[in-house]
């Protein structure tokens, strides 16, 4: 009979731990940005989506691809030209008003990841070049939500890239910032 009430109990706290709701905090966030603080990419514009999560405290993380056409100038003087940034980030936050319901999630963020840029000729300056560096990126922004799933989300970003292959280089001569806004689904 100890042994039955014994599994009983044991089950039935393995049940209630099951059924606890979880703790983390995902969210998608499609976005539109323009790009500035470069002598070359000042205010154009760009484009892009992150996903992430939040855990049960201040600490999460988020995957952000950006897209910026014509970076580097018009498709007449450039020919086709982008810059891509594909980057893995920590975000601190801190969320105010709860995980749940309506608030405000102010944080800083950080990381590091790929900063393509491609120029494919043009007829002011025929040049074709492409680079794929490592790069990094640091900002701060804040998440509002008026309820439970739905939000804005508004960030500004430094990217910069790496001189060489790997984080120990000093730090490359390509940079620029990107102000961005956009909704945010939990």
């Amino acid at each position: 009979m100890r042994r039955l009430i014994k599994t009983s109990m044991l089950a039935a706290a393995i049940c209630v731990a099951a059924s606890a709701p979880a703790r983390a905090d995902g969210f998608f966030n499609p976005w539109a940005g323009v790009n500035f603080g470069s002598d070359i990419g000042d205010g154009r514009g760009s484009f892009g989506v992150g996903a992430g999560w939040m855990g049960a405290g201040i600490i999460g993380g988020e995957a952000v691809f950006g897209y910026s056409p014509s970076f580097f100038g018009t498709e007449n003087d450039f020919g086709s030209n982008t810059v891509i940034d594909v980057m893995g980030n920590l975000i601190i936050g801190i969320p105010i008003g709860g995980q749940y319901g309506a608030g405000i999630r102010p944080y800083v963020t950080g990381g590091i990841g790929l900063i393509r840029s491609q120029i494919d000729g043009g007829t002011v300056f025929d040049v074709s070049e492409s680079n794929n560096d490592l790069g990094w990126n640091a900002g701060f922004g804040a998440m509002g939500y008026f309820n439970d799933h739905f939000g804005l989300r508004g960030d500004v970003r430094y990217f910069r890239n790496f001189a060489g292959d790997d984080v120990t280089s000093s730090v490359g001569s390509f940079h620029y910032w990107r102000a961005s806004a956009g909704v945010v689904i939990r």
